[in-house]
C-alpha cells in the first residue's frame, strides 16, 4: 500500500486538547480544514481558516446539532474507494469531495454519567454522527486516516512531517484498529448504562466488558507468563489500578494482585484508628491497629514475622517517617498508602527497589458492584462481598454471652477473616491478629495452623503466652464438627464468631458451653476462593 497525502481534514472533537497545535500543523502542509460547531470556533480563534461542515454538505446543522455530519457528502467522501472507477464517477456526479483525514473524539458520555447528570443530559451526550464518521473512515483506511485519541496527534504530525504531508499504510491501519476499539468501548458503555442503570438489570442478557490498557507488567504470576494492567473504559471506582507509583521497580502481576488484596482489606478500617495490613500471596499474614502507624505496623509484623518478609504492606493513614523506618527493617515488595510525607519518602528513597504506591484515599468497603472470574469457556459474575456486621446483628448461642471486649475482638477477627482464603480461621485480641490460618481444605487444619503461627510468634519475641490466649476466633464458614472449635479452645480462645448453619450446630454449641466459650452466630458466610 502507498502513502496517502492529506488534502482535506474533517475535525470534530469534544476534547479540545492539542486541537490548535494539530490544526496549525495541518495548515502548514496546506491541508483544507473542515469542522463543526465548537471545534470550528476554537480553530478560528487561533487564526486558522476553517470551512463549516455545512459548506461541505450544503445543508445546515439542525435539531440542536443532532444532525450535521450524517450526509452523503461526508460519508461518500470517507467511504469512496479511490481506485474504484465507479466510486470516483459517483463522487464527480454528486460533487462529493474526498476527505483524507478525520479527527474525532466523541461526546463525553462516561463523564456525563459519572457526574450524576439527569437522564435527559445523558441521552443528549450519546454521540451519533461521531461514531458514524469514525467507522466510515476506519473501514476505508486504505485511503483515509482516522485519529480518535489526542495522544496520537503528535504521531500524526510526525508522520506527515516525515512523508511530505502523507501518512503510511501501517499508521492508517493502526489508527483504524484504535478507532474501532474506541467505538466498541463507547457503545459498550452506552449499552451498559441502558441495561444496568436505566433498566435496572443486574445481569443483562449481553455484557460488554471493554478495558483500557494502562501498562504492560514485568510478567504474570510466573516469569514465563506475560501480563498487562487494564482498567474499565467507562466510569469505575478508583483503586489500586489508579495508584501513583512514586518509586521502585516495575510492577508485576503478583505485586498488583497482592496490593489489591491489601487495599481491599485495609478499606474495612478506613474510618478506624491507625491500621496496618501485611499481605503475602493475596492472604493477610498480619493486621493490627495501634495508637500510631508505627505501633500498628509492629503489632501486625509480630503476628507472622516470617511470612511478612517480601510482603505487601498497606496503611490507612498518610505514611510518616517513623513507620517508614520500621518497614525498612525487612525486605518489602510494595507499600500502599493514601499519602506519604517527605520524611517517609526520604526513607524509602534509600530502598530503590521498594515500590511505593499512593492511592489518594481508600475505597468504600460498602460499595456495590460486581466481581468477575474467568473460567474455561465463560465468566462468573457475582455481587461484591460487601456484607458487614454490627454488634446488634450478632446472635449469642452459648450459655455465656461475650463481654464487650470479646465482641470487639470477634468483629475485628471477622472482618479480617472475610479477606482470608477459605477455609479461614483468624484469632484476634485488642485489635491485633494473633494467628491466621488460610486456604486449607478443612477447617480444623486452618485452626491449628493459625494457633501454631501464634505460638511461633510467642517463641520468636519471648512472650510468656501466645496472643491466642484470651482471644476471639473467627471462622469464615460454620464449624461442621466440634474438632475445629476444640483446636481453638486448646489455643486459649475465649470467644467464637461464626456463621452457624451446620447440621451439627447443637454439637458445636454443646462443646463451646462445656469449654466455657462465648459464641455468636452471624448468619452470614464469607467464603473466598
Amino acid at each position: 500500500m502507498t502513502n496517502v497525502k492529506i488534502g482535506r481534514a474533517l475535525l470534530s472533537v469534544s476534547d479540545k486538547t492539542g486541537l490548535v497545535d494539530l490544526g496549525k500543523a495541518l495548515a502548514a502542509h496546506g491541508v483544507a480544514l473542515v469542522s463543526t460547531g465548537g471545534t470550528a470556533k476554537a480553530l478560528r480563534e487561533a487564526g486558522l481558516d476553517v470551512a463549516d461542515i455545512s459548506d461541505l454538505t450544503g445543508f445546515p446543522e439542525m435539531m440542536d446539532g443532532r444532525v450535521k455530519t450524517l450526509h452523503p457528502n461526508v460519508h461518500g467522501g470517507l467511504l469512496a474507494v479511490r481506485g474504484n472507477a465507479e466510486h470516483v464517477a459517483s463522487m464527480a456526479e454528486h460533487t462529493i469531495e474526498p476527505i483524507d483525514l478525520v479527527v474525532v473524539n466523541l461526546y463525553p458520555f462516561a463523564q456525563t454519567v459519572a457526574k450524576g447528570a439527569s437522564r435527559e443530559e445523558i441521552i443528549e451526550n450519546i454521540d451519533i454522527g461521531g461514531p458514524s464518521m469514525v467507522r466510515s473512515a476506519a473501514k476505508n483506511h486504505e485511503s483515509v486516516t482516522i485519529v480518535t485519541d489526542p495522544a496520537d496527534y503528535a504521531r500524526l504530525i510526525e508522520e506527515m512531517a516525515a512523508n511530505d504531508g502523507a501518512t503510511t499504510y501501517d499508521f492508517r491501519r493502526l489508527c483504524a484498529a484504535k478507532a474501532y476499539a474506541a467505538t466498541a468501548a463507547y457503545d459498550g458503555m452506552i449499552s451498559h448504562w441502558f441495561m444496568t442503570v436505566d433498566q435496572g438489570e443486574k445481569f443483562p442478557s449481553s455484557v460488554s466488558m471493554t478495558r483500557k490498557l494502562i501498562m504492560p507488567l514485568r510478567y504474570g504470576e510466573n516469569p514465563h507468563q506475560e501480563a498487562a494492567l487494564y482498567v474499565p473504559a467507562g466510569p469505575h471506582v478508583s483503586g489500586i489500578g489508579q495508584a501513583e507509583q512514586v518509586q521502585g521497580k516495575e510492577l508485576s502481576y503478583n505485586n498488583l494482585n497482592d496490593a489489591n488484596a491489601a487495599l481491599e482489606l485495609l478499606a474495612e478500617f478506613r474510618d478506624g484508628p491507625p491500621t496496618v495490613v501485611i499481605v503475602k500471596h493475596a492472604n493477610p499474614c498480619g493486621v493490627a491497629t495501634g495508637a500510631t502507624l508505627a505501633e500498628a505496623y509492629k503489632n501486625a509484623f509480630e503476628c507472622d514475622s516470617v511470612s511478612a518478609f517480601g510482603g505487601i504492606i498497606a496503611v490507612n493513614r498518610p505514611l510518616d517517617g517513623p513507620t517508614a523506618e520500621a518497614i525498612s527493617g525487612i525486605f518489602t515488595e510494595v507499600v500502599v498508602a493514601p499519602g506519604a510525607d517527605d520524611a517517609a519518602k526520604a526513607v524509602f528513597a534509600k530502598k530503590k527497589n521498594l515500590r511505593l504506591l499512593l492511592t489518594d484515599g481508600l475505597p468504600d468497603p460498602a460499595r456495590t458492584g460486581q466481581s468477575v472470574t474467568v473460567i474455561a469457556g465463560g465468566i462468573l459474575v457475582q455481587d461484591r462481598d460487601n456484607g458487614r456486621l454490627t454488634r446488634d446483628m450478632l446472635k449469642t448461642v452459648t450459655k455465656r454471652a461475650p463481654t464487650s471486649q470479646e465482641i470487639a475482638d470477634c468483629l475485628f477477627a471477622w472482618t479480617v477473616a472475610k479477606h482470608v482464603k477459605s477455609n479461614a480461621i483468624v484469632y484476634a485480641k485488642d485489635g491485633v491478629t494473633a494467628g491466621i490460618g488460610a486456604g486449607q481444605m478443612n477447617r480444623r487444619d486452618s485452626s491449628r495452623i493459625a494457633a501454631a503461627k501464634a505460638l511461633e510468634a510467642a517463641q520468636t519475641f519471648g512472650w510468656a503466652n501466645a496472643r491466642t490466649v484470651g482471644s476471639a476466633v473467627a471462622s469464615d464458614a460454620f464449624f461442621p464438627f466440634a474438632d475445629g472449635l476444640m483446636a481453638a479452645v486448646e489455643a486459649g480462645a475465649t470467644a467464637v464468631i461464626q456463621p452457624g448453619g451446620s447440621m451439627r450446630d447443637d454439637e458445636v454449641i454443646a462443646a463451646a458451653n462445656e469449654a466455657g466459650l462465648a459464641m455468636v452466630f452471624t448468619g452470614m458466610r464469607h467464603f473466598r476462593h
